[in-house]
């Protein structure tokens, strides 16, 4: 039997990028699509007081499709989708960091290691603003979160442009990145850590 050791690893350079971009973003969406519904459901759950609204997941699910339609599930999910760009980046930023390290040092670990951390960074740099927004327009209209004041009085909803000028006028930029930090201090290391075991269990 073959050691899989002698498997070469297929780096940036041995991608077909137009394929890679195009059905990763395609891939990724449909995903995200049958998801979403659950994300949104999660986000109230996790914000409400106690029991004051819904009583467990699928009660959410029925109440949120009762009193607010198919679309109500899906609020906040085309800025979510925005997300995608950061999905890209970080593998770019993956790839082309390992490129440049490789420069330095043959070390697949030490390779692996910098280029997750630095593509981690990028990601989350991206990311962690759309969520601020997204999350926002996900309780919409549910007198949750930071935002009470700006409950619609009719069944019309504010507009992710609402939300962009609540969050400046109450925080000013930094608003965009409440819980930056934190995501940091998650998902460098869990990145950088993650794709050296990667290579070495693959």
């Amino acid at each position: 039997m073959e050691d899989k050791r002698k498997i070469p690893i297929i780096e940036w350079q041995d991608l077909d990028k137009r394929k890679f971009y195009a059905f990763g973003v395609l891939m990724t969406m449909a995903i995200r699509v049958s998801v979403y519904p659950f994300t949104l459901i999660r986000t109230r759950l996790q914000v409400q007081r106690g029991a004051s609204l819904y009583a467990g997941t699928f009660d959410a699910f029925a109440k949120i499709l009762r009193a607010e339609g198919l679309p109500g599930l899906y609020r906040g999910f085309l800025v979510n989708s925005l997300t995608l760009v950061s999905g890209q980046c970080y593998v770019t930023t993956y790839e082309l960091t390992r490129q440049y390290v490789a420069r330095h040092s043959d070390s697949n670990a030490v390779k692996s290691v910098i280029a997750g951390g630095a593509a981690s960074l990028v990601a989350q740099s991206i990311t962690v603003p759309i969520d601020v927004l997204s999350q926002h327009l996900m309780v919409q209209g549910q007198a949750m979160g930071r935002f009470r004041e700006t409950a619609p009085t009719s069944r019309r909803m504010g507009s992710a442009k609402d939300v962009v000028v609540q969050i400046l006028r109450l925080d000013g930029p930094r608003g965009f990145y409440r819980g930056y930090t934190a995501s940091l201090l998650t998902y460098i290391p869990n990145s950088a850590l993650w794709w050296p075991f990667y290579h070495l269990y693959t």
